[in-house]
């Protein structure tokens, strides 16, 4: 009897370290998450992609595209030493942009080495739409150079 005792302790401990960090990351921990995988088919999701603009016009810049009509160069993250996982996942699941944030973002990507290059931050949307297909969005967010930042005028005002 004293052995149950034993493991449903060490059973309700362990149910209670994963309820603190489900809770705490958004409902992902991973092994650990309120959304198995797989099971998810169907449902909208979020990720996100970075640009590099070269000279569009100021009316193109900001456009919403299908991910066909991006024109720029994407940037290759792993090559700036940035998990495209976590960029996706600080992007696509940040719904309140203040300074502290938008300045996370700048360091995350290290903007500030960007030299003459600007980057346009992507947030990515997918979704079904009717007939069984799948849409993907790419709303612009922010412009990178290495000195500033410049929020997308049709979503910050």
């Amino acid at each position: 009897m004293k052995n149950y005792t034993t493991h449903k302790k060490i059973l309700g401990g362990a149910m209670l370290i994963n309820i603190l960090l489900i809770s705490t990351h958004l409902g992902e921990f991973w092994p650990f998450s309120i959304f198995p995988m797989f099971s998810q088919a169907g449902n909208p999701w979020t990720r996100a992609t970075v640009e590099r603009v070269e000279n569009p016009s100021e009316e193109e810049l900001w456009q919403s595209r299908t991910l066909p009509e991006l024109n720029g160069k994407a940037v290759g993250l792993y090559r700036q030493g940035v998990d495209p996982i976590d960029y996706a996942n600080f992007v696509g699941k940040t719904t309140e942009w203040n300074q502290k944030r938008i300045n996370a973002l700048r360091e995350l990507l290290g903007a500030r080495d960007l030299g003459d290059q600007r980057w346009m931050i992507h947030r990515v949307r997918g979704y079904l739409a009717e007939g069984d297909s799948v849409v993907v969005e790419s709303t612009p967010l922010f412009l990178f150079t290495a000195d500033s930042t410049i929020k997308n005028p049709n979503l910050f005002r």
